[in-house]
């Protein structure tokens, strides 16, 4: 089973990881945002309604996901293409749309205010 692990992390951390992988230590599959708030921006509750429908789905087109989610397909198109800018989504050839992981993870820790 594949899982994406979603979630915050600076310079610093990405930078470790980067050199973990360069090193040939098995990193899994993630995507890191610098922020919560980024997070956020990008996985809007529409999205993630996307993501939902299509995690362990296989592909599905356009309009099926228009359906699936009471929205318009112009609507849908632009969340897909946010969502494949971020990693999470994948076009496959012919217009099938699908999440290329098995599974999903979010995973961020908030600590104090600065």
């Amino acid at each position: 089973m594949t899982t994406v692990t979603i979630g915050v992390s600076g310079i610093a951390e990405t930078r470790a990881r980067l050199e973990a992988a360069f090193r040939g230590e098995p990193q899994g599959a993630s995507i890191s945002f610098p922020s919560v708030e980024l997070l956020w921006t990008i996985l809007t509750p529409q999205r993630w309604t996307l993501v939902r429908h299509l995690v362990g789905a296989g592909p599905l087109r356009l309009s099926d996901l228009a359906g699936l989610s009471d929205r318009t397909i112009d609507e849908v198109e632009a969340d897909v293409a946010a969502l494949v800018k971020a990693g999470l989504v994948d076009r496959l050839p012919g217009g099938g749309i699908c999440v290329p992981f098995d599974a999903v993870h979010v995973d961020f820790t908030l600590g104090r205010a600065a």
